[in-house]
């Protein structure tokens, strides 16, 4: 949790808010262990200044087992702070 409060607070103090891009995979398993008690920290890495975007490989939606943002509500570890709008659809060929 240390690591990731770190960022968090380097990451806000640079300019108020910042992005974080979240990845499926073995992540998942890590950010749920650590993502938390990030969250529940206040002043420059407070989850209000974040914003948070899912970076899934394919367009499904969150209940689908390949989604990256299904994965981190299953565990637990749901991110928080704004998200990215999700987009409306596939991009047309």
């Amino acid at each position: 949790p240390a690591l990731a409060e770190l960022v968090a607070e380097r990451a806000a103090g640079a300019g108020g808010r910042f992005s974080l891009g979240l990845s499926g995979g073995s992540l998942v398993g890590l950010l749920a262990r650590d993502l938390p008690p990030a969250a529940a920290a206040e002043g420059p890495a407070a989850p209000g200044r974040w914003l948070v975007a899912f970076c899934d490989e394919r367009l499904v939606p969150p209940e689908h087992p390949e989604s990256t943002h299904g994965a981190y509500e299953v565990s637990g570890a749901a991110a928080p702070g704004p998200r990215c709008p999700p987009r409306a659809g596939p991009h047309p060929s």
